[in-house]
């Protein structure tokens, strides 16, 4: 899982507002992206799947420690 030669995904991980927020506690936010994994499916938008394929988590995971810096 760690030796994936793509580039990282960093739209959902670094930039959606909703995604970070949902990941980080945030009630809203969580509401929002449940909503939104009920109508894309369990890996969610194209960048929430970017992310599952690279990372291995859904996007209302936190990526596994291996990946972190």
């Amino acid at each position: 899982m760690g030796e994936n030669k793509e580039k990282p995904p960093v739209f959902c991980e670094n930039y959606c507002v909703v995604c970070r927020g949902a990941r980080a506690g945030n009630s809203v936010c969580k509401s929002i992206q449940n909503l939104e994994l009920k109508i894309f499916g369990k890996n969610g938008c194209i960048w929430g799947a970017a992310r599952t394929r690279y990372y291995g988590v859904t996007p209302d995971q936190k990526i596994p420690e291996n990946f972190k810096k």
